[in-house]
């Protein structure tokens, strides 16, 4: 039986801004808060990239109450787990803990919200491991090809900032503008708090007040960028490097997730390249081996490997398919058997059944990721972050009523040249099987 999202769903918000969200779910003593604030690397200027995940890094370092050892040790010594994520248009905090240590956690959010402490030298600590970091992924020929396809399709918008920074930025950027830029955005205005699990909303309310009530807000700025400019049609980018694989990464623009189109997109990416998990927390074991870039470039052997992604975000964004090619193999041939696919799908419409088939694909795999407390503390504030609560409550519904004139209509709206980038890396060392 589908999961009824809206079942024991109650929304406030305080004085101070901050919107509340709380969930009774009573099937295990266990309950999921997070904390989402409307801040990412889409609020970054020019020669402050990575700001947002830099400050998410420190918030773990100490506040006026929780030493860093202290919120290390705050979930784990009563089982529970904890994690936070920087993206491109937010920052999220989590911790799934038993129900009876929820207040210790509010608490926690409450104290990394008007507390942090941003201590000078784990400030420098920080920088030697979020450089680090960088590097490492520096390393990886995908991410190399993923950047430099992501600047080339966002000329101007913020978008184009990797959510690591850069180097040079991560190496001039100051303690103080760390520190300002979580006093300019982790503001209760800016901030979604979500509950989800085995609590009585009016005692956690309470709570809520008490622990977050006072904390004042000061106006938070929206960030509104200019729309990209359209692309040029051909676009290539080609990379050389070391590596045991050739890459091929092709950008399309994509709606942003609150555009109607966003829905006939879904159904679009799950026939060509499979359905992608909107949630961060995996895909249940579906495959994409049904998919039309899988059975023309995998099983044809033209390629090892191929994966799609279809992000939700505030504003237009892009629909990647990446490629893994043999060593042997050509990327430039690889795209000429994906633009064939392409053809295809924007010719002319595709059968009910196959529509259907790609439904089902992509409900199954958002029925996965809503399954549990975790899960439905996630997608509360998640959808908050880039439409509202109904947007998720209603998306099977509309992923459902996707017809064949619309998918294709939006393939041929947005699968064009002229809409889209191509990044080849080409391994200049590769071992060749005999």
């Amino acid at each position: 039986m589908p999961i009824d999202l809206n079942h024991n769903l109650h929304q406030v918000q305080l004085k101070n801004g901050l919107r509340v969200m709380l969930k009774e779910i009573h099937t295990a003593p266990v309950t999921s808060t997070w904390i989402w604030y409307g801040i990412g690397s889409r609020n970054e200027l020019p020669g402050k990239t990575g700001l947002s995940h830099w400050v998410e890094h420190m918030q773990f370092k100490g506040t006026k109450k929780f030493s860093g050892d202290e919120i290390d040790n705050l979930v784990s010594r009563v089982g529970g787990y904890s994690n936070a994520f920087t993206s491109t248009d937010w920052t999220t905090y989590f911790e799934t803990m038993p129900s009876a240590h929820l207040h210790a956690t509010l608490e926690l959010e409450s104290d990394r919200m008007a507390n942090s402490l941003f201590v000078p030298e784990e400030v420098e600590t920080e920088r030697t491991v979020i450089i680090s970091e960088r590097e490492g992924s520096e390393n990886y020929p995908e991410f190399r090809l993923d950047e430099a396809v992501q600047q080339h399709a966002f000329q101007s918008h913020p978008y184009r900032n990797e959510v690591l920074g850069t180097k040079e930025d991560l190496l001039s950027i100051t303690r103080d503008d760390l520190f300002q830029h979580y006093r300019n955005f982790y503001q209760p205005a800016n901030a979604i708090l979500c509950v989800a699990g085995d609590i009585l909303p009016e005692a956690v309310l309470e709570e809520v007040e008490g622990l977050f009530g006072e904390i004042t807000s000061i106006p938070v700025t929206p960030n509104v960028p200019a729309p990209e400019k359209q692309l040029n049609p051909g676009d290539q980018i080609e990379l050389e490097g070391p590596g045991e694989a050739h890459y091929l990464e092709v950008a399309w623009r994509c709606p942003a997730a609150s555009d109607p189109d966003f829905f006939a997109y879904s159904i679009i990416e799950s026939l060509l390249s499979g359905p992608s998990s909107l949630n961060m927390f995996g895909s249940g074991g579906i495959n994409n081996r049904t998919s039309r870039l899988y059975q023309a470039l995998v099983e044809e052997d033209y390629a090892a490997s191929v994966f799609g992604d279809l992000s939700a975000y505030i504003d237009p964004g892009v629909y990647k398919v990446f490629a893994t090619i043999r060593p042997d193999g050509d990327p430039w041939v690889a795209l000429k058997v994906l633009d064939d696919q392409i053809r295809r799908i924007t010719a002319q419409e595709l059968s009910q059944k196959e529509i259907e088939r790609a439904i089902k694909q992509a409900s199954a795999l958002f029925a996965y990721g809503s399954d549990n407390i975790t899960n439905q503390g996630f997608w509360m504030g998640y959808a908050s972050t880039f439409a509202d609560y109904q947007w998720v409550v209603e998306y099977l519904e509309r992923l459902s009523a996707v017809t064949p004139s619309q998918v294709l209509n939006t393939a041929r709206k947005y699968l064009r040249d002229d809409q889209r980038v191509v990044g080849v890396y080409r391994a200049t060392q590769t071992q060749v099987e005999s």
